[in-house]
């Protein structure tokens, strides 16, 4: 059975940097100073005024020296990157309501060139709608030269996600931009923005299925699959045809859920507890099987499941994820 590469540390988590000695990083504060008419900010520049903007000033980031453009665009020539979580119409409109009542625009979005002309916003999606519902002509934007940081401003709201099927779709839409930005440069050089291999395969589960079960399938996913040198192009075949697999388990996974409940057994991790009873990582010694070669086993195993030998007491220590939660 071939085996499967070595999992690298694009699945550990993040870990926060240790707290630096006070004042020992980043730039003066009259270090700040840019000129609006600086030559490294000329292009970005020419870009505003050339989309109907105004630039208002500029200044250097205190942290990192990065130049940085504050401007007031028109308002119908910015738009959200199109790879971000869906618009909560409930905020929007509550947000709407408070600066409303102020009268005024405190928070500047964040906003890079747009591919095809205009701007997007990786981060101002809300405070962007919320303008647009109060009419307004203009927004006041930060206007930021590299736009590589759209994919750092998403990486960084991925993180904050309530859950897997929000991680997993932020990740799949970060994963589809990258593809239109640069889809011949290696998976594994994006690794920051998307985090793991797994949440690329579960987002294009949930893509195709809303209410997609990933939780009893992420921890399979999360120790066989790692990010590779592939381009992202050719790694996105690989992730389509490895989701393709993982819904094929979940049918026979799901048959074997029905016969269980059909017989009266009741448990919200019947899934999880299905899921587990068919996986063969928990009897393998060494380097574990690709991950191709464990959902093929699982599914055979998952069409043999014999159903008739559970009783009800078999789930009490089941757990892990609810059959409910993504």
């Amino acid at each position: 059975m071939p085996r499967a590469r070595k999992t690298d540390s694009t699945a550990k988590r993040k870990r926060a940097p240790r707290k630096a000695a006070a004042a020992s990083r980043g730039i003066a504060p009259e270090d700040c100073r840019l000129a609006a008419g600086s030559a490294e900010i000329a292009a970005v520049r020419r870009r505003i005024e050339e989309e109907g903007g105004a630039v208002l000033g500029a200044y250097r980031d205190p942290l990192g020296g990065n130049p940085l453009v504050l401007a007031s665009l028109p308002i119908d020539k910015v738009e959200p990157t199109p790879f971000q979580r869906d618009l909560s119409e409930a905020h929007h409109k509550k947000l709407a309501g408070v600066i409303d009542r102020t009268g005024i625009f405190l928070d500047p979005v964040i906003a890079i060139t747009g591919p095809d002309g205009g701007f997007w916003t990786p981060n101002g999606r809300h405070r962007l709608a919320a303008m647009q519902r109060l009419g307004a002509r203009a927004i006041t934007a930060l206007v930021v030269p590299k736009r590589e940081i759209a994919w750092q401003i998403l990486a960084l709201n991925t993180e904050k996600a309530h859950n897997l099927r929000e991680r997993s779709l932020e990740v799949i839409r970060i994963y589809r931009g990258l593809l239109d930005e640069d889809g011949a440069r290696p998976e594994k050089s994006f690794a920051f923005y998307l985090e793991e291999a797994a949440l690329v395969t579960l987002g294009l589960c949930y893509e195709k299925k809303g209410n997609f079960a990933g939780g009893a399938y992420a921890p399979i996913l999360r120790r066989l699959e790692s990010l590779t040198d592939e381009p992202l192009r050719k790694a996105m075949v690989a992730h389509e045809k490895r989701a393709e697999m993982v819904f094929a388990l979940e049918e026979r996974v799901g048959e074997v859920v029905s016969k269980l409940r059909a017989r009266g057994l009741v448990s919200p991790y019947l899934r999880t507890f299905v899921v587990a009873r068919i996986n063969p990582l928990r009897w393998i010694k060494g380097g574990p099987p690709t991950l191709e070669e464990v959902l093929k086993t699982m599914r055979e195993r998952a069409a043999k499941f014999n159903t008739d030998r559970i009783k009800q007491e078999d789930l009490a220590t089941a757990g892990g994820v609810p059959d409910d939660e993504g």
